[in-house]
C-alpha cells in the first residue's frame, strides 16, 4: 500500500468522520426544537384554558358591577387581543396586558362584598389563579428550552450546521409587567 492510498484512506475517514458528525449535530437540533415546540404547546394549552375562563368570570360579575363597565370592557378586549396574538413575543405583551387587565377586574371585585361572597365567581377567580399558576411554570420550561435552543444555534461549530439547516433563534416568553417583575412585600 503506497502513500497515496494512505493519504486517500485517511481523508475518506476524516470525511466519514466530519460527516457523522453534522449528522449527530443536525439531529440534536431538530431534537431540541421538537422540545421548544412541545414546551410552547404547554403554554398554549394553559393560555387556552385562561382564555375560556375570563368570559365567564366577567359574566359572573357583570351584573354586580354595573358601574365598573371599562374595566370589564378592557378584560374582554385585552382577552380578544391575547386569543388573535401571532408571535410568541406578541403573545408575551398581549398576555402580560391580560394580566394587568384581570388584576385591576380582582381589585375591583375587592370592593363589592356581593361578588366576593359568591361561590361563582370565588370559584372561577380560584381558577384563575391555579391557570396563572400553570402558565408560569409552563413559561419557565419554555424559556429554558429556548435558551438551550439558542446556546446551541450560537455555540461553535454547531452554529455551521444550524445555519446550513436553516435552524434560527427563538424569542423568550417574557414578562413585560413592571408588577410581575416587583418583589413581593409582606407586610404585617
Amino acid at each position: 500500500m503506497g502513500i497515496a492510498a494512505i493519504v486517500l484512506i485517511a481523508v475518506v475517514a476524516v470525511g466519514i468522520g466530519i460527516l457523522l458528525w453534522w449528522i449527530g449535530a443536525y439531529n440534536g437540533l431538530v431534537r431540541m426544537r421538537q422540545d421548544l415546540k412541545s414546551a410552547w404547546s404547554q403554554i398554549d394549552v394553559q393560555l387556552k384554558r385562561r382564555h375560556d375562563l375570563i368570559p365567564n368570570l366577567v359574566e359572573s360579575v357583570k351584573g354586580y358591577m354595573a358601574h365598573e363597565r371599562g374595566t370589564l370592557e378592557n378584560v374582554i378586549k385585552a382577552r380578544q387581543q391575547a386569543v388573535s396574538a401571532g408571535s410568541v413575543g406578541e403573545k408575551a405583551q398581549a398576555e402580560n396586558f391580560l394580566t394587568e387587565t384581570l388584576r385591576s377586574l380582582f381589585a375591583v371585585v375587592e370592593r363589592y362584598p356581593d361578588i366576593k361572597a359568591n361561590q361563582n365567581v370565588m370559584a372561577l377567580q380560584e381558577e384563575l389563579t391555579s391557570t396563572e399558576n400553570k402558565v408560569s411554570f409552563a413559561r419557565q420550561f419554555y424559556n429554558d428550552q429556548a435558551a438551550r435552543y439558542n446556546a446551541a444555534i450560537e455555540s461553535v461549530p454547531t452554529n455551521i450546521v444550524a445555519g446550513t439547516g436553516g435552524f434560527t433563534k427563538v424569542d423568550f416568553f417574557q414578562l413585560d409587567a413592571p408588577a410581575e417583575r416587583a418583589v413581593p412585600q409582606v407586610k404585617f
